[in-house]
């Protein structure tokens, strides 16, 4: 019961995975005509919707009547038939490469946006690097200046006592002062600047980290990306591998599952068969075959076994029955010559009967009654 309801239901599982996978390959087969035809989307959408319906019923028409179509008929209907598949693939690879070209476009202006990010990051730091010289060089001086002034001092020999006295210069002192002062100033002018290019440059960075990873497009190029990075092929070439390997999979298995789901219903249908003398006869039917290869050898087909070993007996049997002894004519002959009391005509004719016999015997004739 459970195999009957299985060889039923299969059949129309069958046709149900061939017609969404027909189905799903029109879908973007139209779509994908039509943005490619897109001055007249809708002529080409009724155009390959039509199309579409024709190359199932041509698969279909091609397997049910494989035996009885004309062969040039035949032959015209299969070449349409694999250029219907050829067209459903090119729109279907139109339609793939348009959804990526849309994503690869959506890539492009982010990385013009980090691009243009990463340029103001580079003038943020070759400014940087210029005020960084500049913020040391004034440290050095400031460093100087303050020795200075700390070791501002002059010697000089007293001309009354002649004693060798020491003091610090008022106008050197003053002279110090007055660079050290803009030092520092400039000092720290400079540090306001070099913390206002740190923040810049912290503030690009971050903008930078998040048009990289802020946006959908991070999940759908992500694995694309990798497998770019990690075999050195271009995005570009790993999609058209990828689109490619789709396509020739495809349709051609949506008219594969056609014919399938044709010879499935075919074998549930089928409730008769043809036994060897070409008689129609259900499937359950047992059948018997009796084909003589020579006068020993016989092939027998039996669902009885018992029946066909009592059938091969008797064959046996009468195979090996004696055949009856020929009668010995001759001894007749005397026994009739030697008779008395019978005419000699009587004899005459029952010689010729015996005569008679003989020959039929000799011609392999023997009548019975």
């Amino acid at each position: 019961m459970l195999k009957k309801i299985q060889e039923r239901i299969f059949p129309f599982l069958i046709a149900l995975s061939a017609l969404s996978v027909s189905a799903s390959a029109a879908f973007y087969s139209i779509s994908g005509l039509s943005k490619l035809f897109a001055g007249a989307a809708f002529a080409v959408i009724v155009m390959t919707s039509s199309l579409e319906i024709a190359k199932l019923v041509i698969a279909s028409l091609l397997y049910q009547y494989r035996k009885s179509l004309p062969i040039f008929l035949k032959l015209y209907l299969s070449v349409a038939c694999i250029i219907l598949i050829l067209i459903t693939s090119m729109g279907i690879y139109g339609f793939l490469s348009s959804a990526y070209q849309e994503t690869a476009n959506k890539a492009g202006t982010i990385d013009a946006q980090v691009a243009l990010v990463e340029t103001k990051r580079d003038n943020i730091r070759e400014q940087l690097t210029i005020y960084n010289e500049e913020k040391t060089s004034i440290n050095t001086a400031v460093g100087d200046l303050r020795n200075g002034l700390s070791n501002n001092t002059i010697q000089y020999k007293d001309r009354e006592t002649g004693e060798i006295i020491t003091t610090t210069s008022s106008s050197t002192r003053r002279a110090l002062e007055k660079q050290l002062d803009q030092a520092i100033e400039r000092q720290t002018e400079i540090n306001g600047k070099v913390d206002g290019l740190n923040e810049q440059l912290f503030n690009y960075e971050t903008e930078i980290v998040e048009i990289s990873t802020n946006n959908d497009l991070a999940g759908e190029l992500g694995p694309l990306k990798y497998l770019s990075g990690l075999t050195g092929v271009p995005m570009d070439k790993i999609i058209n591998y990828l689109l490619l390997t789709i396509i020739f999979v495809f349709d051609p298995l949506a008219i594969a599952l056609v014919i399938a789901a044709n010879f499935a219903f075919e074998q549930l249908g089928n409730k008769y068969k043809k036994n060897l003398y070409g008689e129609t006869v259900p499937l359950d039917t047992p059948f018997k075959r009796y084909e003589y290869m020579d006068k020993k050898e016989v092939d027998v087909i039996l669902e009885d076994k018992e029946e066909v070993e009592e059938e091969v007996e008797e064959e046996v049997k009468i195979e090996e029955t004696p055949p009856l002894p020929k009668p010995n004519y001759d001894i007749e002959k005397d026994k009739i010559k030697n008779m008395s009391g019978i005419s000699g005509w009587r004899k005459s004719k029952m010689l010729a009967e015996v005569e008679k016999k003989k020959k039929n015997d000799n011609n392999d004739l023997r009548i019975d009654y």
